[in-house]
C-alpha cells in the first residue's frame, strides 16, 4: 500500500470515530432521531487561580467587588451559557434543560476560585457540553470581574468529571 493510501485509509477509520463527521469527512450534525430519551447528566469543574495577595483582598471582601458579587453574576453568566450552548457551539443540539447547577468555593491551597456545574436532561443526547460551556463562561465572567485587580489570574484545568445516561457513563479516574 502506498503513502497516500495509507493516508487515506487511517483518515477514514480517523473520522468514523467521530461523531460529527459523516463518512465521507463532511461536518454533519449527529442525528439522534432513533435514540431513546433518557436521563443524563453531566458534572464539569474549572477553576480561576489569583496572585496570593489578589485572592486574599478577593476573599476578604467576600467576593464583592466595585462591579458586584463575583460569584452571583458568574453564577448567572454560567446558567445564562448552559442554556445557550447551541448557540456557541455549531453542531451542539438546543436541549430543553432540567437542571443547571453551579457551586464556587475558595481554595486558599491554590488561591483559588473552583467552580463546579452539574447539568441535567432527559432526552436523546447528552450534556457534556452545557457543563463545559457552564464552567467555562463563569470562569472567564469572574476573571472579567477582577481583572481591574490584576492581570495575573488563570483560568484552567477546565474539564468533564462524569456523566450518566445514553450510551454510557463516565468518571473522570
Amino acid at each position: 500500500m502506498n503513502i497516500d493510501s495509507q493516508k487515506t485509509s487511517n483518515q477514514k477509520e480517523n473520522q468514523s470515530a467521530l461523531s460529527h463527521l459523516d463518512s465521507n469527512g463532511d461536518i454533519t450534525m449527529v442525528d439522534v432521531s432513533g435514540k431513546t430519551a433518557t436521563t443524563r447528566e453531566a458534572t464539569a469543574v474549572g477553576q480561576v487561580r489569583f496572585p496570593s495577595e489578589i485572592y486574599q483582598q478577593i476573599k476578604a471582601a467576600d467576593g464583592m467587588t466595585k462591579k458586584g458579587s463575583i460569584t452571583q453574576t458568574a453564577h448567572i453568566a454560567g446558567i445564562m451559557a448552559a442554556k445557550r450552548t447551541h448557540d456557541l457551539i455549531p453542531l451542539c443540539h438546543p436541549l430543553p434543560l432540567d437542571k443547571i447547577g453551579l457551586t464556587f468555593d475558595y481554595d486558599d491551597a491554590l488561591n483559588s476560585i473552583a467552580v463546579s456545574a452539574i447539568v441535567k436532561v432527559t432526552h436523546k443526547t447528552g450534556v457534556e457540553m452545557e457543563a463545559l460551556t457552564a464552567v467555562s463562561i463563569a470562569c472567564l465572567t469572574i476573571y472579567d470581574m477582577t481583572k481591574a485587580l490584576s492581570h495575573d489570574i488563570v483560568i484552567d484545568n477546565v474539564r468533564l468529571i462524569n456523566k450518566t445516561g445514553g450510551k454510557s457513563d463516565y468518571k473522570h479516574a
